[in-house]
């Protein structure tokens, strides 16, 4: 029997001799740069990222990278941890997209903040440039899409929480570049990495689902650092009947990674989707599909008999909140976002609050929405993230819309204000409105910086939330 391809040896000639990334793939690289960092200071203001950072202090440590939002800093591994929770707390970060028709769409990874977090942490700790942190951001962005497309989506379906899992071996390669890892570091580090990495889709909804891609950032700095001091593992964990993608996933196809880490960037094809809403990548369509239905017919709630929404269960089985009782199950919920659209006509981050969830007007609206299963759309495939959208008028006439595409994909990319306006509504929650411009302008000249800390030092902020004295 042929030998499989080493897909560890791959992702360690990648980390090591990879070519530096092409001037397009940095620049799609500099707008998940400004998402993820706007999106981890949005995160500042919830409850589970006041509760890490008052851990953080109670635990002490070398204060040597920055928690983003306070003037605060910690060890380079709670410093991921924190700001890796709080990157992913409103669920407002960007997802992967699937390149290939058996990789459910919409359910890969939320690829940059754990990448990012590691970065940041460890690039201040060592002192790197602004140049190198970019290039090792696009290195770990590169490997945890490609090993969350070459494991088999049983890992994923069966109900691990592929962000948590797999993004701590891309957050292990942006900390190993960073930190100038050997060959055989690089290796230890991975193998550390494949013991460290978990995460199951039991807890969304709940604060550990945030947790899962503070993890993950966590994770892959102490594996790194762990093996720059000679801490030892397996050299091939990664591979055969005992390495972690035999382990988590039942398999994987090292077609999809081996000689595809580069060629092409992810970046560059299929890219990745930055979110318009804090809420679950799959009901994005659905809402944006909606919403055009609402504003091209200038609907109020009371014109509205029932709201019918058909999709298969790739759509209906993770957005399994019906009922949603606070605003951390709403991002689950489809009746919750449909709802949003039909009261408000948005749904941010002032929407996805336990008082709004609980609000009678909130209630009022999502008792006219109703999901169906429809095996019809789902024979039709889960390479997208499909949906028939049915608004029935209370004058019998019914509306139609098919959704299968949102806001902020490749097929419908944002323009640059808009990616700038979501940065702007995330930083105020830290910012005021010149540092907000002030960070803009810093993270597009990322690569001119000498040190990250230019960065870094301009993240630090006063969060503006209650409760964070």
């Amino acid at each position: 029997m042929k030998k499989k391809p080493s897909i560890t040896s791959a992702v360690v000639d990648f980390i090591l001799n990879g070519d530096t990334p092409p001037a397009d793939v940095k620049k799609k690289a500099l707008e998940h740069i400004s998402d993820g960092t706007a999106v981890m200071l949005a995160g500042t203001r919830t409850a589970c990222v006041k509760t890490l950072v008052a851990f953080v202090r109670e635990k002490g440590g070398t204060p040597a990278s920055t928690l983003l939002g306070f003037n605060v800093k910690a060890s380079p591994s709670d410093a991921a941890l924190v700001n890796g929770t709080s990157g992913h707390a409103d669920d407002f970060d960007d997802t992967q997209l699937s390149s290939y028709p058996d990789r459910t769409y919409g359910l890969l990874t939320h690829p940059t903040v754990p990448v990012l977090a590691s970065a940041l942490a460890v690039g201040e700790v060592a002192d790197c440039s602004g140049r190198a942190v970019l290039e090792a951001f696009v290195v770990g962005f590169e490997v945890e899409c490609k090993l969350a497309e070459a494991i088999n989506p049983d890992h994923y379906e069966g109900g691990f929480h592929s962000t948590g899992t797999l993004g701590a071996f891309g957050a292990c390669a942006a900390s190993s570049k960073l930190l100038n890892l050997s060959e055989e570091e690089v290796r230890c580090a991975l193998g550390i990495t494949a013991s460290l990495s978990s995460g199951i889709r039991v807890n969304f909804g709940t604060m550990t689902k945030p947790l899962h891609a503070g993890m993950a950032a966590a994770n892959g700095v102490v594996a790194s650092m762990l093996a720059k001091r000679g801490f030892t593992a397996d050299r091939e964990a990664l591979d055969g009947r005992w390495g972690f993608l035999n382990v988590l996933g039942h398999g994987s196809d090292p077609e999809k990674i081996v000689g595809r880490l580069g060629t092409p960037y992810v970046l560059r094809h299929p890219g990745a989707s930055i979110k318009m809403y804090p809420c679950g990548s799959l009901a994005q369509p659905s809402m944006d599909a909606l919403l055009e239905i609402v504003l091209d017919e200038n609907l109020e709630p009371e014109d509205v008999r029932e709201i019918r929404l058909r999709a298969g269960p790739n759509i209906l089985d993770p957005l399994r909140y019906q009922s949603p009782v606070n605003g951390l199950q709403a991002k689950f919920s489809l009746p919750f976002g449909l709802a949003c659209i039909l009261v408000k006509r948005r749904a941010g981050l002032r929407e996805y609050t336990t008082e709004v969830v609980r609000s009678q007007e909130m209630r009022d609206a999502m008792a006219k929405m109703k999901t169906i299963l429809d095996t019809q759309v789902a024979r039709m495939g889960k390479e997208k993230m499909r949906s028939i959208i049915e608004v029935e008028l209370a004058d019998g006439r019914v509306i139609q819309r098919v959704a299968d595409t949102a806001r902020g994909t490749p097929e419908r990319p944002l323009q640059r204000a808009e990616l700038s306006e979501k940065f702007r509504a995330c930083a105020s929650f830290v910012l005021d409105a010149k540092e907000s411009e002030d960070v803009l302008k810093t993270i597009s000249i990322i690569e001119g910086l000498s040190t990250i800390t230019e960065l870094t030092t301009r993240l630090t902020g006063e969060n503006r939330s209650p409760g964070l004295k």
